[in-house]
């Protein structure tokens, strides 16, 4: 995948907004597209739609429980989950495009809704992570920007999977 500058927003109401619209983003990118063009892999070893998808779900998993133990506890301590490894544990990879969808765009909502009810101030809030870069803090808006960063390029990745 190829990295580009992407401007995310460092308030939390745009972040918010832009959080809200990626599972929008990706049902309009994969609209009209039937399940095997979903599922197939564009070049051997290349994510299909489905892996861009259930990756994203992984992601939104491990992440978004770090934002909600940021907002629900004073500054933890929280020891970094690699998404990469958690997928391994769960059926994501051999789900339907369609359900993984259905699930990210689930679990973003109740992530969203949360953060809906922060005060500017709660944005703030953070963590330190161990088990990666030692001692690395970040807050719950940091996070919910990386979230979107990571995001936005696996909206591009998935725009050339599928020829959008």
């Amino acid at each position: 995948m190829s990295k580009r500058t992407v401007a995310v927003p460092a308030d939390p109401e745009r972040t918010l907004a832009s959080l809200s619209a990626v599972p929008k983003q990706i049902a309009r990118i994969a609209s009209g597209h039937s399940v095997p063009e979903l599922h197939r892999q564009p070049a051997p070893d290349a994510w299909s739609a489905r892996d861009i998808v259930a990756h994203l779900r992984a992601c939104a998993e491990v992440w978004g429980r770090s934002i909600i133990r940021m907002i629900d506890e004073d500054g933890p301590t929280i020891r970094y989950v690699s998404p990469r490894g958690w997928i391994r544990r769960t059926d994501f990879l051999t789900r339907d495009f369609r359900d993984s969808l259905r699930a990210f765009s689930a679990e973003r909502e109740a992530l969203v809704e949360k953060l809906g009810t922060l005060g500017r101030a709660d944005w703030s809030r953070h963590a330190t992570f161990t088990g990666t870069t030692a001692g690395r803090d970040a807050t719950v808006l940091s996070y919910a920007t990386r979230i979107l960063e990571h995001e936005i390029g696996h909206l591009d990745q998935l725009r050339r999977t599928l020829g959008s």
